[in-house]
Order: structure tokens, then C-alpha cells, then sequence
């Protein structure tokens, strides 16, 4: 949310468009990212004539089948209360960040009032990019998994990433390195024949290098919406590899890394398919080059920053 944020506040300013946290202030537009405490502020610039467009991410589900803890379970379900009433309250439009968010909350809550639109993130290709810095090593295959939280009830994605590099590991040297909250139960618990590096939270601005240093990315999430590490890899050169849950299948094209199916039920957090999803990719290990041209032209085609803002301001201030 706040990397969006950052990143649709410069497209705005490059622009010339002023932004303001003020619900009081005189707008043209007021973008809700996911949810707000301050309905009586934005129930008051409604009113006033001002559209109110929310952005929404998916909804909160893993506490639904595995337990996560009083405390996440109890923010998970009151954020789902919350997104839904200002979705059927407040919102004038409502942007999805892909197809898979949208038919999700239209198959839970129902199809919103206010006509909506599908807009995938974007990413800085200047900032993001295969030039520059990069440590990849030489003598080991490095599997790269970059995500907000694999704590407690996020950390099966951890489990099978894993597995994934072992059944590689047969024939390929591989070590894989996590970038993000991993909790140190989970440390513990995690057994591995491969080496695994944890780098605990990495600041924003050491992306891209370590995007350039590694040879694929996994993505550990069940059922991501439309994960930004998944497009920040891509404009970096790096092939994705993961199971065909959530949005996957929206930014990962065959020629930028390999999408399997998943093998089982991801809604219940199930085993997937380990050895379909080792197998396919040995391949993307095999033609990096060819992988890696194809994943940064993806980016340039489907994911540019400019691209993303042009579509939101047609949302925000088009009639």
C-alpha cells in the first residue's frame, strides 16, 4: 500500500496534480487506498460532489482456515467489514488491481453498485531495472522469494518454496534466499537440504540489486491479488516461478518463467504440486537469457508507472 502510494503521488506530481491528505480540502477526487477510519470526513466530501474511488486489494481469507492468531484474526476480519461497507457505501467507482481481486469480491460480497475497473499495478522501469548492481553468483542457482510476511499463518508459501529447491536441488546447485518477516518459530521449524538465507526486511532501494542477483523468484504467497515483487521482478529481468493461484496467471507469461497448476486445493492451503512446478522450472534455470529478455520486455509492454497513473486519472477524473 505504501509503496502504491509513493509511486502514484509521483506520477501525480510529474504531472502538475496537486495531492492533499485533507478530506476537508477543495478536490476533484479522493482515491481511498483499501480503507480509511475518517467516514464522516469522506461521507462529508461526498456529498460536497467530490467522487470518491477506492482501490481494493483482496480480501483477508487465511484465518478462515488455518490459525493465525487472536490478534491477526480479529484486524483480518474487521479490515474485511470495513473494505465492504465503504465498497457499498461510499465508493462512486471502485478499482480492482486484477481480474482475480475483482470475480473474488464479487463472489463474496456480491457485484458492487459502482461501476468498476481492473488496473494492474506499475512499477518505475528506471528504477527497476536488469542494469545496474547485481551479485549473482556463479556456482549455485539462487531462488529468490521477496514478500511483506511469511510469519505464522503466512508461512506455508515458505514450506513449499523450499521443497520446490529441494526436488532441484537433484540436479541443479540451488540456495534460497527470503527477503521479508519470517518468524523465528517458523526458523526453527523450517528443515532444509538447501542452504536458506534470511534477510529479514529489505529497504525498499536494495530491490532491484537483489532482483539482478538472483536467477528466479518464487512467489510464496496462496492466492496473491497482484503482487508488486511479482512485477518489480519482471521489469528486473528475473523469471517468476509459482503455482497458477490468484492473479499469477495475469503477469507471468510463459516465455517470463512458468505458472503449473496447482495440484490441489490453495483456498485450504493443501500441498500443491511440487514436482510439476521443480520440473518446469529446470527450464528457466537452462535458458536464463532467453527468460529474462522476455521478462523485462513484459514489463516495458504491460507495466510501466506512466501507464498505470494514465489509467487510474480516467477513473478518477473522467466523466
Amino acid at each position: 500500500m505504501a509503496s502504491f502510494r509513493l509511486k502514484f503521488e509521483q506520477g501525480l506530481t510529474t504531472r502538475g496534480i496537486d495531492v492533499t491528505y485533507d478530506l476537508s480540502a477543495k478536490s476533484d477526487a479522493v482515491l481511498v487506498i483499501a480503507g480509511t477510519r475518517f467516514l464522516p470526513d469522506l461521507n462529508r466530501a461526498r456529498r460536497r460532489g467530490i467522487r470518491v474511488v477506492q482501490r481494493l486489494d483482496g480480501v483477508n481469507w487465511v484465518q478462515r482456515v488455518k490459525w493465525s492468531g487472536v490478534k491477526y484474526s480479529v484486524r483480518a476480519e474487521y479490515g474485511n467489514f470495513m473494505l465492504s461497507f465503504i465498497r457499498s457505501r461510499f465508493a462512486d467507482r471502485v478499482i480492482y488491481q486484477s481480474q482475480f481481486i475483482r470475480k473474488w469480491w464479487e463472489d463474496w460480497y456480491g457485484v458492487a453498485k459502482a461501476p468498476a475497473a481492473v488496473i494492474i499495478n506499475g512499477v518505475d522501469l528506471n528504477t527497476y531495472t536488469p542494469e545496474g548492481e547485481s551479485e549473482r553468483p556463479t556456482d549455485v542457482y539462487r531462488m529468490l522469494l521477496l514478500e511483506g510476511s511469511l510469519a505464522r499463518g503466512l508461512n506455508s508459501g515458505l514450506y513449499h518454496a523450499v521443497s520446490v529447491a529441494e526436488t532441484l536441488s537433484a540436479k541443479y546447485p540451488m540456495e534460497v534466499v527470503v527477503a521479508g518477516t519470517v518468524d523465528d518459530a517458523t526458523k526453527q521449524k523450517l528443515q532444509s537440504k538447501v542452504p536458506v538465507k534470511f534477510l529479514g526486511t529489505v529497504p525498499r532501494a536494495e530491490i532491484p540489486k537483489l532482483a539482478r542477483s538472483s536467477h528466479l523468484m518464487y512467489c510464496a504467497e496462496v492466492n496473491p491479488p497482484c503482487p508488486n515483487s511479482v512485477i518489480e521482478a519482471l521489469a528486473c529481468g528475473l523469471p517468476v516461478i509459482g503455482f497458477d493461484s490468484g492473479a499469477l496467471k495475469e503477469l507471468v507469461s510463459d516465455d517470463t518463467g512458468c505458472i503449473v497448476p496447482y495440484g490441489a486445493n490453495p483456498w485450504k492451503l493443501e500441498t500443491p504440486d511440487i514436482s510439476t512446478l521443480a520440473q518446469s522450472a529446470g527450464q528457466v534455470l537452462e535458458k536464463q537469457n532467453q527468460f529474462r529478455a522476455a521478462a523485462r520486455k513484459r514489463a516495458e509492454a504491460e507495466f510501466g508507472l506512466d501507464q498505470m497513473v494514465e489509467s487510474y486519472l480516467m477513473v478518477l477524473l473522467d466523466d
